[in-house]
């Protein structure tokens, strides 16, 4: 297969998957529950939700690692089992991509830096091993997603880069405070993260999480300003989450996030999928609003 960025450089506009802690709940993962601890106990469960999203038509899939990094399975005792988590998390992606691209899913360790919970040398080491896991597993690109710490990011990117082969896509997660600006938790703004992602590497740069896919637009611009010839990926909440009656929820339907992916894409957006609260049928209505606008792209 050619590289994710190659295909993007011949102006292909691709689809990402949508929710995996949404799918897992959905098939009986249980609060508390470790849900990266699926891909060895529930194999073909896992295979399977990969396999929904692909034919919902995403031309890339991820993987069920999110939180398969030694220092957050130490919360469950999993931390000697690190690589063969990763590895078939990959695997069960894998064989279901049928020669589309599989995107090893790397999120934050939950440890903070700023506090001394941890060290760069500890960061380097777990994001190190689950690179490697996911390129043993099968993956062409780790997604190192949902990150709000610059320092942190550049760790990760670091660390993929230095030891795997993988293309790396590095996204965080932004808020927007009552300024109507948009922030880490860390304080990170869409043009820091732009510029210190691309300048450390990252292949493709983007966000995820957090927002819906109204709001998405917005960040997209603002990362362009600063780094115009950036590849950005999109991965969308279902809506901002509301409660009802103790239990959250993500209001967007699959009709309402095709109808607003178009201001996505043409605020610069290259890649656009989903993140909480989107299904299959999300990822469908992104596909045809995708076909949409390259059609009328193509013909304009």
């Amino acid at each position: 297969m050619k590289k994710i960025t190659d295909a993007l450089k011949s102006g292909k506009i691709l689809v990402s998957d949508g929710a995996w802690g949404t799918a897992l709940a959905a098939q009986g993962l249980q609060p508390g529950e470790c849900p990266e601890l699926w891909s060895l106990d529930h194999f073909e469960i896992v295979r399977g939700i990969a396999q929904q999203y692909l034919d919902a038509g995403a031309d890339l899939v991820g993987t069920n690692s999110f939180g398969a990094n030694r220092l957050k399975l130490e919360n469950f005792g999993l931390q000697n089992r690190c690589s063969e988590i990763n590895l078939r998390a990959a695997q069960a992606s894998r064989e279901a991509a049928n020669g589309r691209w599989v995107l090893g899913s790397i999120g934050p360790t939950g440890r903070m830096l700023l506090l001394g919970d941890t060290t760069p040398e500890e960061l380097y080491d777990a994001f190190r091993e689950q690179a490697q896991a996911l390129e043993k597993g099968g993956a062409d690109a780790v997604c190192i997603e949902t990150m709000s710490d610059l320092e942190e990011a550049g760790i990760a990117i670091r660390a993929a880069k230095e030891n795997t082969g993988l293309e790396v896509i590095c996204t965080f997660t932004f808020e927007k405070t009552k300024k109507g600006e948009y922030r880490t938790m860390m304080g990170v703004t869409p043009a820091m993260a732009a510029e210190q992602l691309h300048a450390a590497g990252a292949d493709i740069i983007g966000t995820n999480c957090g927002n819906g896919m109204e709001r998405m637009a917005d960040i997209v611009r603002e990362m362009k300003e600063v780094c115009p010839d950036a590849w950005i990926l999109v991965h969308a909440n279902a809506g901002l989450p509301q409660n009802l009656d103790g239990v959250d929820y993500y209001p967007e339907t699959p009709e309402e996030m095709g109808r607003l992916t178009e201001a996505v894409l043409r605020a610069g957006a290259n890649i656009v999928g989903g993140c909480c609260g989107t299904t299959p049928a999300h990822i469908r209505a992104i596909r045809h609003a995708v076909d949409q606008y390259t059609g009328k792209e193509a013909n304009a």
